[in-house]
């Protein structure tokens, strides 16, 4: 935690705790799951690296699970689940940061934060966006814009903010910088993407600002329509956020350049994704062990993305400056946007959203009411 904020505190809800700390779980009989679990940048990522060789490149970093809140009646369902042994599901949180000289970590704002939920069953991966600029408590009982959480409290308070907000089950994450990106487009040969008019000035202008910090030569994109990116103009792609949608459609863009990378990973060769996991492992830090994922590697070309989409949802949010915390985007409801979030997640499953988010929700209404016209 920075040395000017406070340290978090539980009991602030009067009559509620923060959340259950997590407990340590005894069912890890699926723990060989994990790379299906991580999803697109996983995939991306690692498939390739625990096939070629083992090496400590990249940077794995313990999780404390003590340190990990859960709300109440979440930790409970998870232990109902556990007793009857389903596999269900599993969340893992991914973050993309601006990396300055390679770190990672805590100080550093998340530029994109999407939630890979994972169908174990079904093998269906789906993608939510949390957009950057949403209204939410910090997990220590301040609000802010949720992407602050990260430069806060690293990846844990990040974890620990969409946990509480979202009554989800996260304990493991990937963080990737977006100077990796760039690379491990490359390497995959480009990506596939419909360019708009309205993009194409955007789109090479963050070129040449990234060309310039990182002292590289880039191609400016010429025309609209569908074409190949290679990295330099994908990770630009993916960083607009000045045409119509605003950051809703960055998040978007961000979702199809990871939806691309893995099309065109599971169909690379063995050269090329070499060469991709090469490049981007040291931009890599999480908090799985890749070398558990050697005896799963066969079910990889069975997981396919079945839902993209952003939180909160189109027409349950509204953007309005928030004092001194700027432009932000404010669930016009927090608990009706979290019941559309697990109904997204967990089609077959009812859901009555948490005490705890109840009362964020009552707390973002309170803070933000006199801003919203």
């Amino acid at each position: 935690m920075d040395e000017h904020m406070q340290e978090p505190q539980k009991n602030q809800v009067p009559g509620y705790p923060n959340g259950t700390q997590k407990k340590k779980r005894s069912s890890w009989k699926n723990v060989l799951l994990v790379l299906m679990e991580v999803s697109v940048l996983l995939i991306a990522v690692f498939i390739l690296y625990v096939v070629t060789r083992t090496t400590e490149e990249v940077e794995r970093r313990e999780i404390d699970e003590e340190q990990i809140i859960i709300n109440e009646e979440v930790e409970q369902q998870i232990e109902e689940e556990e007793k009857v042994e389903e596999k269900g599901y599993r969340n893992i949180a991914l973050f993309g940061v601006d990396a300055r000289n390679g770190e990672l970590g805590r100080g550093t704002r998340s530029d994109s934060i999407i939630i890979a939920s994972i169908n174990q069953d079904t093998q269906e991966i789906k993608l939510i966006s949390i957009f950057r600029d949403t209204f939410l408590n910090l997990s220590n009982d301040t609000y802010n814009k949720c992407n602050a959480a990260y430069a806060q409290g690293g990846p844990e308070q990040a974890i620990n903010m969409l946990n509480a907000n979202l009554d989800l089950d996260i304990t493991d994450y990937v963080t990737i910088g977006f100077a990796g990106l760039i690379d491990a487009v490359d390497a995959l040969g480009g990506v596939e993407m419909e360019i708009t008019d309205a993009e194409i000035s955007h789109l090479n202008n963050y070129q040449l600002c990234m060309a310039e910090e990182l002292k590289v030569d880039y191609i400016p994109v010429e025309h609209s329509g569908k074409q190949l990116l290679n990295g330099m103009q994908a990770t630009a792609y993916c960083r607009i956020r000045y045409t119509k949608g605003d950051d809703f459609k960055r998040a978007e863009r961000q979702r199809n350049v990871l939806m691309a990378m893995m099309g065109k990973a599971q169909g690379a060769s063995v050269g090329e994704l070499t060469d991709m996991v090469n490049a981007v492992l040291p931009q890599v830090e999480t908090s799985l062990n890749v070398n558990e994922v050697l005896s799963v590697l066969g079910s990889v070309a069975g997981y396919s993305v079945v839902t993209s989409d952003g939180f909160p949802f189109d027409g349950s949010r509204v953007g309005a400056n928030v004092g001194s915390k700027g432009s932000c985007v404010i669930p016009y409801d927090l608990e009706e946007n979290v019941k559309l979030l697990h109904e997204a997640l967990y089609p077959e499953k009812a859901y009555a959203p948490s005490r705890r988010v109840q009362d964020i929700s009552d707390e973002i209404e309170k803070l933000t009411e006199e801003y919203i016209e």
